[in-house]
């Protein structure tokens, strides 16, 4: 890991969760769902409802790892004139009141290809990203983009999942940056609800080659399943619960009312755990 690696907000904000016990909670949400002109003030509404990192995804006519959920709030916000430009700046005028959340790009490779990989990495480090999770870029496949936002100081987040084989597995450990995204259940992004007791052997494998942060996400809707995946990983990412339940926001003060009102119990949820821990020391 290099100096400029060494100090992307993601290591730095796990480092500190760990000295106190504490999960990370990773909700996401797509850029400009569900209006552009909410997206900056979801960011922030979701770091003060306890949000430590933030996934933000770009809208993509071909989210093909998504469903419905995610696909129809993509296409909400394609229509509404989003663009990878737009993203950026909105990554960048989140950054201009807060300098330490970590704000990781979830999408797919074809807009990097269209805008070319380097200046991607440009641009992306330039509004303040520090993690690209390229759902159709796989291990094996990545040492190019791994490098190039290696270069600017950006981390690739890598997925893994129930049918990852052991070879693959160790192929990606080596190459990943930031955590190891888990992806709980077979199939595409809210299409069930995951079952926590077949967590902890899953998570095991992970950790057995890797030292890497551990977080889960897919069929995570409740604070009490945030909870009980929080006893097993180190992160919980909730996203096709929330970007639904923004669906039916009418305008930006409500979008922000319904995103605190959802994530400030799945904190509490994962505090608890924190709480329940005999001998732990809060900060």
């Amino acid at each position: 890991m290099n100096a400029r690696q060494s100090a992307n907000r993601i290591d730095r904000r796990f480092a500190a969760l760990a000295q106190t016990g504490r999960k990370a909670l990773v909700p996401y949400i797509t850029a400009g769902h569900p209006s552009p002109e909410a997206t900056v003030e979801l960011l922030h509404a979701l770091v003060d409802a306890g949000a430590d990192l933030l996934e933000v995804g770009v809208p993509f006519s071909d989210v093909m790892a998504d469903g419905p959920v995610i696909q129809n709030a993509c296409e909400r916000a394609l229509i509404q004139g989003m663009t990878l430009d737009r993203v950026f700046a909105m990554v960048e005028q989140f950054r201009t009141d807060d300098a330490e959340t970590p704000v990781i790009l979830m999408g797919y490779m074809n807009p990097i290809e269209r805008r070319g990989l380097g200046r991607f990495a440009r641009d992306a480090a330039a509004a303040g990203v520090d993690a690209l999770l390229i759902v159709d870029c796989p291990a094996d496949e990545a040492e190019e983009t791994v490098e190039a936002f290696a270069g600017r100081g950006m981390h690739q987040i890598f997925l893994a999942a129930p049918t990852t084989t052991p070879s693959r597995m160790e192929r990606l450990a080596r190459i990943a940056g930031g955590f190891i995204y888990y992806v709980s259940l077979k199939g595409v992004t809210g299409s069930a609800t995951l079952n926590a007791a077949s967590l902890a052997p899953a998570l095991a494998g992970i950790r057995a080659y890797s030292q890497l942060p551990v977080a889960v996400g897919f069929g995570i809707s409740t604070p009490e399943q945030a909870a009980a995946v929080g006893r097993e990983a180190d992160a919980v990412v909730i996203g096709s619960a929330l970007v639904q339940r923004l669906d039916a926001a009418p305008d930006v003060a409500a979008a922000v009312a319904i995103a605190r009102a959802y994530i400030g119990p799945v904190r509490a949820a994962l505090d608890a755990l924190v709480e329940a821990r005999p001998g732990t020391v809060q900060a």
